[in-house]
């Protein structure tokens, strides 16, 4: 007799679909995860600025900065930030950023 075993993928993805809040805790993560990098390759360069995604929340990404000055950057480059982030996770999750300096 052989038994009968679910690939793991498709057992997770009903799993998912079954339980709607921990898909969106991992999407909320995916996100995040998502965020710190485009600003790590955004802010690369300038020494001291720290851009920290804490939390999407209706489509809006809040995230705290190091100073005004990396805030105000991100006001000016919302949304490319947006797309970038959006393009990297590959679908359309944030609309917009939140900045806390």
């Amino acid at each position: 007799m052989c038994a009968s075993f679910t690939p793991l993928g498709d057992a997770l993805s009903q799993k998912l679909r079954a339980h709607a809040p921990l898909k969106k805790h991992l999407d909320t993560a995916y996100v995040i995860e998502a965020a710190e990098s485009v600003f790590d390759e955004m802010f690369q360069d300038q020494k001291g600025a720290a851009v920290k995604p804490l939390f999407l929340k209706n489509r809006t990404l809040t995230v705290t900065c190091s100073s005004s000055i990396i805030a105000q950057e991100i006001r000016i480059n919302q949304s490319t930030i947006v797309e970038k982030i959006n393009l990297k996770i590959g679908k359309s999750e944030v609309d917009r950023i939140r900045y806390l300096a």
